[in-house]
C-alpha cells in the first residue's frame, strides 16, 4: 500500500493593470500644504535658534573676557564682587532725589536756577552712575559661577 501526499498550492496573479484609485484631489492639496508649513516651522525654528544663540549676552561677554584673561584675569569676579555696591549707590541716589520732589513743590523747578541745580546734582550723576552699571553688569554676569566657597584666586 502506498500513499501520496499531494500538496495543493493556491497562487493569486494579480493583474498587472489594476491600479490603485489617486486620492482626491483635497487631499493632494492638504497633504501638500501640511509638507510646506512643517517645512516653513522648521526653517523658524532654525532662525530662531541662531537669533537666541546670537543675543546670547553672557556668553560674548565670556567669550570676551576668555580672549583678554592672560591680561585681566578675574576681572569678571571682581565686577560681580563690586556691583552690589555700584547698585546700592545708585539706588540711594534715586531714593534721594525721589524724597527731594516728595518734599518740595513741582513748581520749585519751574525757575532755570532751581532746574539747573537739580540737574546738576541728580541727572549728570545718575545718568553716568547708570551707565558705569550698564557696563559693570554683563561683565559680573559673565563671571563663572563658583561651586566652592573658597575666594578666587587672585
Amino acid at each position: 500500500m502506498r500513499i501520496e501526499y499531494v500538496m495543493h498550492a493556491s497562487m493569486f496573479v494579480v493583474p498587472t493593470s489594476v491600479k490603485m484609485p489617486d486620492p482626491p484631489p483635497a487631499q493632494l492639496e492638504a497633504a501638500d500644504l501640511l509638507r510646506q508649513i512643517l517645512e516653513v516651522q522648521r526653517e523658524q525654528l532654525a532662525t530662531q535658534r541662531a537669533q537666541q544663540a546670537s543675543s546670547d549676552g553672557p556668553s560674548r561677554w565670556r567669550a570676551f573676557l576668555g580672549r583678554h584673561d592672560r591680561d585681566f584675569p578675574n576681572l569678571a569676579l571682581d565686577c560681580k564682587q563690586i556691583l552690589p555696591q555700584l547698585e546700592r549707590s545708585y539706588l540711594t541716589m534715586v531714593r534721594e532725589m525721589i524724597d527731594r520732589l516728595s518734599t518740595e513743590d513741582a513748581s520749585d523747578l519751574e525757575s532755570e536756577f532751581a532746574l539747573g541745580e537739580f540737574l546738576d546734582r541728580y541727572g549728570m550723576r545718575l545718568s553716568q552712575l547708570g551707565n558705569i552699571l550698564g557696563q559693570i553688569g554683563p561683565l559680573a554676569e559673565a563671571a563663572p559661577v563658583r561651586t566652592d566657597d573658597a575666594p578666587p584666586s587672585s
